[in-house]
């Protein structure tokens, strides 16, 4: 985490703004920060500035941007009589994306703060969408609020692929779990850790029947992988603390069991990594994890490890 002090949270009307405001009151209190509240509307620029735009356009755009205001400031006093030190804006910039990484970067939050809607499959293969936008490009911890409260004492799983399968670096699952005690040890939480991997067996039962039979030892290499997965699993957890109790390891598809292992822990919280790579100043999560956004039960986290 930055030692800013700051926690940018952005507002919009139509994402349940009451339980993003809630969220980054709750997280203000737990870190001690100050509280950035934004409310997105970048079409009151539009109506404001152009060579087009007529005196009338203006005169709504000022209406509009003072009744904004007000509700701005109407969200913000729950928080201030909290006891949090709150300033709030309107954010009009367009794309809205950039909006909030030019504030981001201006302040150095803590975290940035969001609430998210499910997206359509065509908002994820072309990422016009604000949310992946941020996802792929946010250097700050962002958080992605999910429309349901969040316990006092939260459940929080950080998930992990301590075997690096996905060309990611030790240096990620360090921060994913150093974040997730961090608020645990915070708020008086409790982490489980959690690392999924492919089975080898039905592959290699699908290579016998589609090409020459031949005798493969599966079983015993499923067996080997297992183990190999779980020595560096029981490693990472060793090393953070982390008991045996609340160390799982699942086969499978992570976009099935994550979001299933949420529910059944009743989560509050998922911490996942996100990667630059190619050497393209371009932040991305894996595959898996933009798979399971839309299907997890309670807000992510998503962290990079410094530098990215």
């Amino acid at each position: 985490m930055s030692e800013s002090g700051k926690i940018l949270a952005i507002v919009e009307p139509d994402v349940h703004p009451t339980e993003v405001v809630e969220r980054a009151t709750w997280l203000a209190k737990l870190t001690d920060c100050d509280l950035d509240l934004f409310l997105c509307d970048p079409d009151i620029g539009a109506l404001r500035e152009g060579f087009f735009v007529s005196n009338e356009a203006r005169d709504i755009a000022e209406r509009i941007g003072q009744a904004q205001q007000e509700m701005i400031e109407e969200l913000a006093q729950p928080a201030r009589d909290a006891g949090v030190n709150v300033s709030v804006d309107v954010l009009e910039e367009r794309p809205v994306a950039d909006g909030i990484l030019h504030k981001a970067i201006n302040r150095n939050p803590s975290f940035v703060i969001k609430g998210t809607n499910y997206h359509s499959a065509a908002e994820r293969s072309i990422f016009v969408d604000t949310d992946w936008q941020l996802v792929r490009s946010c250097p700050y911890p962002l958080w992605l609020v999910k429309p349901h409260e969040i316990r006092e004492k939260p459940v929080i799983i950080a998930a992990v692929d301590p075997t690096h399968s996905h060309d990611k670096p030790a240096a990620l699952d360090n921060v994913i779990v150093q974040n997730a005690l961090s608020l645990a040890n915070t708020s008086g939480g409790e982490v489980h850790l959690l690392h999924t991997y492919h089975r080898l067996v039905g592959v290699g039962r699908e290579a016998t029947r589609t090409f020459k039979p031949i005798e493969l030892p599966l079983d015993e290499l499923s067996k080997k992988i297992q183990a190999e997965h779980r020595e560096k699993l029981d490693a990472l957890a060793s090393a953070n603390g982390i008991d045996a109790d609340h160390t799982h390891q699942l086969p499978g598809d992570t976009k099935e069991l994550l979001p299933a292992f949420a529910r059944t822990h009743g989560a509050d919280l998922v911490v996942m990594g996100a990667l630059a790579r190619w050497g393209l100043k371009r932040s991305i999560l894996g595959s898996t994890a933009e798979k399971v956004l839309d299907h997890l039960p309670c807000d992510i986290l998503i962290v990079r490890k410094r530098g990215d």
